[in-house]
């Protein structure tokens, strides 16, 4: 929930409209009151006014993840890298939905383009981590699969990657 309100702050300072910021604010307070639904209408209501502001968009997605509304979320960081695919933060959000959802290969594209857009980005880069030893965990596993006889090698790296693994939870931007 802090990564929750630090984004809707972010967005809040950020904001060159009045009515934005209130909007925002609103819904923080909203959240924070245990009231995540009327935060989300907020949001919305306010995005019936500036449907392309990507702040409020961002701000949005951010809570359908929270809310564990998955499939919401991915719809809207698609979209916001598409209408605004300049911001690194929407793909490293995208991201971590598809790695969440086990779609390695969907989430290391994605935190390559926002690491392209932004080399320092520093949840993108740990989260290309996390999904480059997953993806090194699957490929030992297919080769311990298709292998006559396994060695002690291979089964020690499964053994490793399988516990650096185990800890792992990606994390999402909080702000565009």
């Amino acid at each position: 929930m802090r990564l929750f309100l630090t984004a809707l702050a972010l967005a809040a300072a950020a904001s060159s409209l009045p009515v934005r910021a209130d909007d925002l604010a609103g819904a923080q307070r909203l959240w924070l009151a245990g009231q995540k639904t009327q935060a989300v209408a907020q949001v919305e209501q306010a995005l019936t006014r500036t449907p392309d502001d990507a702040t409020l968009r961002f701000a949005l997605g951010v809570m359908r993840m929270e809310l564990g509304q998955r499939d919401q979320a991915l719809q809207l960081f698609t979209r916001l890298t598409q209408d605004f695919p300049d911001l690194a933060d929407p793909y490293n959000n995208l991201a971590v939905l598809h790695a969440a959802a086990g779609n390695l290969d969907d989430a290391k594209l994605a935190l390559e383009q926002a690491l392209r857009l932004q080399p320092e980005h520093a949840q993108a880069q740990e989260n290309l981590g996390d999904v480059l030893s997953r993806l090194a965990l699957r490929a030992y596993q297919r080769a311990q699969k298709a292998s006559v006889a396994p060695t002690d090698a291979l089964a020690a790296k499964i053994q490793r990657s399988l516990a650096l693994t185990s800890s792992f939870t990606p994390s999402r931007s909080t702000h565009p």
